[in-house]
């Protein structure tokens, strides 16, 4: 009666060596797993796959249309190793892992190498875009009107929501119809090529449009454009420049002055004169050499990261030496209605900072601000508007958001150390102070260190009190760029690159960087030393 049950463990012993039978196990068990999750989580995956896929497609197509290739490549080969995460049995841990890690790349990795791409570049005002659509912007905005130039009955059409000239030639009467981006075609009527002819009240009602409208006449741009301003008729109107594509310059017809390409990004006279808009070029580290060299640029960047420094320190030890000495004042027994105190002084951490921030920029004003007309008696002082002043105020205005902040964690702090401890200190004869200072303050570091960290980290950045309260003002007089006294590093990267008339992406990019580096090596160097206090424990 044995034998069989020997011959039966052998074939199964068999069944397991072979790696062919292993291999369909697994799947068939993978396949058994996925198909019991249900079929509504099926079709949930289907769907959102399916708006995953559609997206991804829409992107792709724009990505081609625009020849960004790289791009393209790269969201087709995510989408792709998405799907076959999800749709793959087996894959378990990778579906977990695949939203947060496409969040990661799309929130962080992304932006932090996008930034260091536009650091290396020049882009910003008059350079943000390519060569091709800067020569026609060139010609466009150096046009004037033909003298005795023809007059061309026109009518105005749509098409997928663009706007287009449907002109009649004044000497043969043939119709051709024309762009912004598309020179004159012949057609033989609006309707038949599958434009929309507007009447009056349409024309009306889209005149801004109408107007801006610039109808290059053939594939020449230097034989002019077709403009109109009432809907009717159009001018013959050309470029005070002419643009040779053979010998890459454009040349002011007026002055005979010949501007180049020299890889600036921008064309330029033998004198150094630039004509605005250039295009995006590789610049290499010129960005990060213009912020130490040049004169204008570095003057201000040096005071601004002195400032930042001190800012960033007094604010923290500000708010913790007041937060302290309120946390070990309210932690003593003997204090009556403690808990009473603590809720009102925990009030201005409940307000929102940049409130806060605009109600004492109201309260230091010169003329009628409450500190100048109570507080001082009618005095005109120009906290604002001085850089020394300035600054005062926004270390004051600091001090009270911060230090709610430190009062509560320094009272947790203290109630966690150990009565004991304390206690023992005192039976060897040791006074408050000597307590304090030997026992509690140590202990108390071991706890808040890290977060007098993060808290210096925090204001290192803190935008939102100096924008609101001084906008980063007075400003330099001498400064190229738009700082002022209690700019810090972050406010005049966010001014260099979206305040003014000159914006420039790449210079702040490259700021932005070494903000970067100077709060990734404080902090890597900070909690170096906070070891040292863990050996308290």
């Amino acid at each position: 009666m044995t034998i069989p049950t020997l011959d039966t463990d052998d074939r199964a012993s068999d069944r397991r060596a072979d790696p062919a039978t292993e291999k369909r196990r697994r799947r068939a068990a993978a396949f058994a797993d996925a198909a019991s999750a249900g079929w509504k989580v099926w079709l949930f995956k289907i769907v959102a796959l399916g708006i995953v896929d559609a997206m991804a497609i829409y992107a792709i197509l724009v990505l081609v249309v625009q020849e960004q290739w790289v791009i393209a490549v790269a969201i087709a080969v995510g989408v792709v190793v998405l799907n076959a995460i999800y749709l793959i049995p087996g894959l378990l841990p990778a579906k977990y892992l695949a939203p947060g890690l496409v969040f990661l790349f799309i929130f962080q990795i992304f932006v932090v190498l996008y930034t260091v791409y536009i650091a290396f570049t020049n882009y910003g005002s008059g350079h943000n875009s390519d060569k091709e659509d800067a020569i026609t912007s060139l010609l466009q905005q150096s046009q004037t009107r033909v003298e005795d130039s023809a007059t061309y009955p026109v009518q105005i059409a749509t098409r997928d929501g663009e706007f287009f000239l449907v002109v009649e030639d004044p000497e043969t009467g043939d119709l051709s119809v024309g762009g912004n981006e598309m020179p004159l075609e012949s057609i033989s009527s609006p309707e038949a090529a599958g434009y929309d002819v507007l009447d009056f009240s349409q024309i009306l009602a889209n005149q801004a449009e109408i107007g801006a409208l610039t109808v290059p006449l053939d594939d020449d741009l230097n034989d002019g454009y077709l403009r109109t301003t009432d809907g009717s008729n159009a001018y013959l109107f050309q470029s005070s420049l002419e643009w040779d594509p053979v010998a890459d310059t454009m040349t002011d017809t007026e002055t005979g002055v010949v501007y180049r390409d020299i890889g600036t990004g921008a064309f330029t006279a033998d004198d150094g004169t630039e004509i605005l808009p250039g295009w995006q070029v590789w610049v290499g580290g010129e960005n990060f050499v213009r912020a130490v060299t040049e004169e204008s640029i570095r003057g201000p960047f040096i005071a601004v990261l002195v400032w930042t420094f001190v800012f960033a320190f007094l604010s923290v030890a500000t708010t913790f030496v007041l937060g302290l000495f309120l946390a070990v004042v309210f932690n003593d027994p003997k204090m009556k209605s403690r808990k009473y105190y603590r809720v009102i002084l925990i009030l201005p951490y409940a307000f929102p900072a940049f409130l806060s921030a605009l109600i004492w920029a109201g309260m230091f004003n010169q003329d009628f601000g409450f500190i100048n007309q109570v507080l001082l008696g009618g005095a005109s002082i120009p906290w604002l508007l001085d850089p020394i002043l300035a600054k005062v105020a926004i270390l004051i205005v600091n001090l009270w958001l911060g230090f709610p902040y430190m009062f509560l964690v320094c009272t947790g702090a203290l109630q966690s150390i150990p009565d004991d401890i304390q206690e023992a200190g005192r039976v060897d004869g040791a006074g408050v102070w000597q307590v304090f200072r030997h026992i509690k303050f140590p202990l108390l570091l071991v706890s808040v260190a890290p977060l007098l960290i993060s808290s210096f980290a925090f204001n290192f950045n803190n935008f939102n009190i100096v924008y609101m309260l001084t906008n980063g003002g007075p400003r330099f007089a001498d400064a190229s760029i738009n700082v002022g006294a209690t700019d810090i590093l972050i406010s005049m990267v966010y001014k260099v690159a979206f305040v003014g008339a000159n914006r420039d992406y790449g210079l702040a990019s490259a700021f932005s960087i070494i903000i970067f580096i100077l709060v990734a090596v404080i902090s890597y160097v900070s909690f170096r030393q906070t070891k040292v206090l863990e050996e308290l424990n």
